[in-house]
């Protein structure tokens, strides 16, 4: 899933280009909204990332901010392809949650300067990382939405080459609408009947990852939507294969999160019981397959 890495090896022998591309690229937090929004017809006010989309033909407008977590920014924003959401991802080293490395356990990386510089976490590491997580979402979201999966419709692709000028932003289908965007299921007011039928879907995406070859590997209520009845899959930057030594460990946790995340639905399942559900109904039929245009 990941991309190739090109670095330039004169970048390290020049001081002064270093000093110019540190302050050029210290680490980005959060994005203030009024800075996203900002319409100057110049174009010089505004974020360097929303200058980028917007020229592309690919975002209209940044509308109002929607959820802030550890990794990224979510947005909801406009589109030429309708309503949407922008999720920005901060720098690597601007993030809260750093530690990615026991998700990518068993990646196979081509390029062996880019390899050691991520695994050196140095600052041209990062930037291949942050790269990466980013390329990494988009590929999987057009792997799962094709195979028929409730995930997010990705707005950019299918191509590596189409998507690779978003990072560090990821485009999607907004699920709900401009006004009301469908709340995380952790957030949900569900009566038992709903409660019950949001379990069973989401037992069910979990065993159709799982069909596929992948742990989410932070799977929850709070990892999933629910709107007009139905569960749908978010954030998958860190779904990991089965090349992964890890992946029975973070499979089982999965399971667990889950079946603790869905006690104040009452809903009481323990983590061994779920897993096992999941492993069943993995074995039977997935879901059909919708047609992608290249």
């Amino acid at each position: 899933m990941s991309a190739r890495h090109h670095w330039d090896e004169d970048d390290r022998d020049f001081s002064a280009v270093q000093t110019i591309r540190r302050k050029r690229t210290k680490p980005q937090g959060r994005r203030r909204l009024a800075d996203l929004t900002n319409d100057d017809e110049s174009g010089d006010d505004r974020d360097d990332l929303i200058r980028r989309l917007t020229d592309l033909g690919l975002l209209t407008e940044v509308v109002a901010e929607l959820k802030s977590g550890k990794e990224a920014t979510a947005y909801v924003a406009r589109t030429p392809k309708g309503t949407a959401l922008l999720k920005i991802y901060r720098d690597l080293a601007a993030r809260s949650f750093k530690n990615d490395a026991v998700y990518r356990e068993g990646q196979v990386i081509l390029d062996e300067r880019a390899k050691r510089a991520m695994d050196s976490r140095s600052r041209r590491g990062l930037e291949f990382l942050q790269q990466d997580w980013v390329m990494a979402e988009y590929a999987r979201l057009w792997h799962l939405w094709a195979a028929g999966l409730n995930v997010p419709e990705p707005l950019v692709g299918p191509t590596p080459f189409e998507y690779s000028a978003t990072p560090p932003a990821v485009l999607m289908r907004l699920i709900g609408t401009e006004d009301h965007p469908a709340p995380r299921l952790s957030e949900a007011r569900l009566t038992p009947d709903e409660a019950r039928a949001a379990w069973a879907q989401a037992v069910q995406g979990m065993a159709d990852l799982l069909r596929l070859g992948y742990a989410h590997g932070d799977y929850s209520t709070y990892n999933l939507l629910w709107w007009e009845n139905t569960v749908i899959m978010i954030d998958f930057p860190q779904l990991t294969t089965r090349q992964n030594p890890n992946f029975r460990d973070l499979l089982r946790r999965d399971a667990e999160s889950l079946a603790v995340s869905f006690r104040r639905h009452g809903i009481h399942e323990s983590g061994e019981t779920t897993l096992r559900e999941v492993q069943r109904r993995a074995l039977g039929p997935g879901p059909e397959p919708r047609m992608v245009l290249p």
